[in-house]
């Protein structure tokens, strides 16, 4: 990266704003708000061309190297935004094609993070299974990380990133923009106010992976590799194993090994406001049943269908504020189309978004809100409750985040810079995202299991919150 020299003649530093070292500002990885940022793209197609698109368009933010296994389809998210009909997406994706054309590219990560030295952050959009290598590895490297959702493929890999976070104490945000909007805030501060007294129990549903990707399917003939993708790489920690049509670019998420199905998809949104709110610990039992897996029950190629997971919480954490009933919280979470029960004191005509949502149940009332925080509305257990006007009362507790839910990617380099508080962190996001994950292996266990406060299974082997690695794809130390 191209730094400004921090030395001035004394008739230059008269006039001209100081320029101070990262080290002396913010510690590891920091970088002065008056220098540019050099990001990494690690899965620059799909998912990665949206987080980059933001970052392609700031003025202080410099796109150094992508890595991709399919260049072929990091040239369609860009092709496809410069062909949209809206004059934004244009617009980005202009910004996005000049960033790719002046960047380094890699088919692997791993040769991109040892090669390049001037990087000062990584954004991470790979399949799941990838997620937790390229993270440790670039803050082994100091380097600020931005990771998609799921934060990781295990429950072990959750807590491995979260302390080699506070290890190297860089700058790392998951990638669920909801946590950045003003609606989802203002549901946590609502709630933590008493709008609803105690809350006793919370509900959360998706419509999730239907009209999305296959679930609930067998595995698809083997078929030749296509000669433009480095199939061994996309494997990465997964056995060795043929090449299977549906997998890449995008069903990947129902397949076992590849990605955690819809829990880990939408849990970082429409769980995340609970746990915040709610300042829930560490679950001490999590069930979940669900229709057949997709193929051999003893060796499955994709998910089931649908879940419905069930979460006790023992209790809430002091962040909770009135909301705390002191006494256990059930949470569930519905997804494949299926919808938790109509609310009792729902008026005639009422519905619930399909798409996905989040009932949290006080003695007063429900609140309901949408996907990512948004549209919250209120039930009230009695007709002489105004909870609205109760909620417009609540004063605004929580910083607000510069553009709000389009505003994730960009908190996370003003953070890098300094200028504002990171949104999602590692140390919440690990917790979040084990919560979400203690589901997904609670599917695998096959039975309730029972987590003790320190994260210990008391009632399967750990086999099922960790996974065998692939040698030369192991997770550092």
């Amino acid at each position: 990266m191209h730094r400004r020299s921090f030395v001035r003649t004394a008739a230059a530093a008269s006039v001209a704003p100081l320029i101070v070292p990262r080290h002396v500002l913010g510690g590891v990885g920091f970088v002065a708000p008056s220098d540019t940022v050099a990001v990494g793209i690690i899965g620059a197609g799909g998912m990665g061309a949206s987080n980059a698109a933001p970052l392609a368009m700031m003025d202080d933010v410099r796109i150094a190297a992508i890595a991709d296994v399919d260049m072929g389809r990091v040239a369609e998210a860009v092709s496809g935004r410069l062909g949209s009909d809206n004059p934004g997406s244009r617009a980005a994706g202009a910004a996005l094609r000049d960033a790719y054309d002046g960047a380094a590219r890699f088919a692997d990560y791993r040769e991109m993070l040892a090669g390049v030295n001037d990087l000062d952050g990584v954004v991470i959009a790979t399949p799941d299974h990838h997620h937790a290598l390229a993270a440790l590895l670039a803050m082994d490297r100091g380097l600020a990380v931005y990771c998609q959702k799921p934060l990781t493929f295990t429950v072990d890999e959750s807590r491995r990133l979260a302390a080699k976070a506070a290890q190297t104490g860089v700058v790392t945000q998951m990638g669920n923009q909801g946590h950045s909007g003003d609606d989802g805030r203002r549901v946590v501060e609502m709630v933590r106010a008493g709008v609803l007294g105690p809350i006793r129990a919370v509900q959360s549903w998706t419509n999730r992976p239907n009209g999305w990707w296959p679930q609930g399917v067998p595995a698809t003939d083997p078929a030749p590799v296509p000669a433009d993708l480095p199939w061994d790489v996309y494997l990465g920690p997964n056995p060795e194993q043929p090449y299977r049509p549906g997998i890449h670019p995008f069903g990947w998420r129902g397949w076992v090994g590849f990605g955690v199905g819809s829990l880990g998809d939408m849990g970082a949104h429409l769980v995340d406001f609970p746990v915040w709110a709610l300042d829930l610990p560490r679950p001490s039992r999590v069930e979940t049943r669900h229709t057949p897996w997709g193929g051999d029950r003893d060796a499955p190629a994709t998910y089931p269908l649908a879940t419905v997971t069930s979460y006790h919480f023992d209790g809430c954490g002091p962040e909770a504020g009135m909301a705390d009933a002191g006494q256990p919280v059930e949470m569930t979470w519905y997804d494949g189309g299926l919808l938790p029960p109509t609310p009792a004191n729902a008026p005639e005509g009422f519905t619930l978004d399909p798409n996905g949502g989040v009932i949290f149940i006080g003695e007063r009332g429900l609140l309901i809100h949408e996907t990512y925080g948004t549209n919250p509305r209120f039930l009230p257990a009695a007709p002489d409750l105004d909870l609205e006007a109760e909620a417009a009362a609540v004063p605004v507790s929580l910083p607000r985040i510069q553009d709000g839910i389009r505003g994730h990617e960009g908190n996370w380099i003003r953070a890098i810079q300094g200028t504002e508080a990171i949104s999602c962190p590692f140390d919440y996001a690990a917790h979040l995202n084990e919560i979400m994950l203690l589901g997904v292996a609670a599917m695998n266990a096959g039975h309730p299991i029972s987590v003790a406060p320190d994260g210990t299974v008391t009632n399967h082997d750990a086999s099922i919150l960790t996974r065998a690695y692939r040698e030369g794809w192991a997770l550092p130390a």
